[in-house]
């Protein structure tokens, strides 16, 4: 019988060790100064990024309301997941559920089965899964919120980039009167604040992190993450596309989501198939 082959160096053992580069300090004293101004929530998804969000949250406001946006269409693994990390953390967890839930919508649009008329609706579904929801949970917490939403998950000049890069400018010209001597304290002092124009205010803690700071932070904190990670990178996803949110997102398509829906979750992937049907066209 042969000698057993060596692990070899693991992957979050080396990322436990890494020094964070950040003012985790100065950054919760944000979190906290945000909070006192405007009260909230924080949004939760599931995914790595709201974890990070989270913890540092919990760190100045125990009880802050945790609120998941529900679309009724999120891998099983994540509603087990989000139950198991209430519990453990003691999370004063609020689940907002997306009216008609996501499922529906897009079977009653009609886009999703060739043998079904394309029916328009009268409210987008952007406004049904997060605009709803997050209105509810304003009206019941105050206008504040804190996300886990990162820049670099768009690229440059588009998209949350974007948004988070003119917030910046826009409270640098308005609040900053000499306070900062560089960009870095600018971006350290101001940055990861969104004023909305319906008057809530959002802060984004790690605004400007990149995804290998955030899998470092929950190594070294070791930080319970969703499974659907481990799951979606034994079906081969690049690490770029993973992502926790719900099963069928049609921005994604391309990048062969479904596939991995159907590989993964068979049983799952043939009762969706026969509500919309065309699902098997992307696999």
């Amino acid at each position: 019988m042969g000698k057993p082959e060596p692990d070899g160096l693991d992957l979050n053992t080396l990322r436990a060790l890494r020094r964070p580069r950040r003012d985790l300090l100065a950054l919760t004293g944000r979190i906290e100064q945000h909070l006192d101004d405007h009260d909230g929530y924080l949004a939760f998804s599931g995914g790595k990024d709201s974890l990070v969000a989270l913890h540092l949250t919990l760190q100045v406001e125990p009880n802050i309301p945790v609120v998941f946006f529900d679309s009724g269409l999120e891998y099983p693994e994540t509603y087990s997941y989000i139950t198991a990390l209430a519990d453990t953390w003691n999370l004063n967890l609020e689940p907002h559920r997306a009216d008609p839930p996501l499922l529906t919508v897009l079977a009653q649009s009609g886009e999703w089965d060739h043998q079904q008329p394309t029916r328009a609706t009268s409210q987008k579904l952007r406004d049904i899964l997060i605009g709803a929801p997050s209105r509810a949970a304003h009206e019941a917490h105050g206008p504040g919120e804190i996300w886990g939403v990162r820049a670099d998950e768009s690229p440059k000049g588009t998209g949350r980039w974007s948004l988070y890069y003119n917030a910046l400018n826009s409270h640098v010209t308005r609040d900053c009167d000499g306070c900062c001597t560089n960009t870095t304290e600018q971006r350290r002092h101001h940055g990861g604040l969104i004023d909305r124009a319906d008057g809530t205010h959002v802060f984004g803690p790690i605004w400007d992190w990149s995804v290998d700071e955030i899998w470092a932070y929950i190594a070294h904190h070791q930080l319970p993450v969703n499974p659907v990670y481990d799951a979606l990178r034994q079906l081969g996803t690049p690490e770029q596309h993973l992502r926790v949110s719900h099963m069928l997102d049609g921005a994604f398509l391309e990048h062969g989501r479904i596939t991995r829906l159907r590989r993964g979750w068979p049983a799952l992937f043939e009762e969706l198939a026969h509500i919309l049907p065309r699902i098997r066209e992307f696999v």
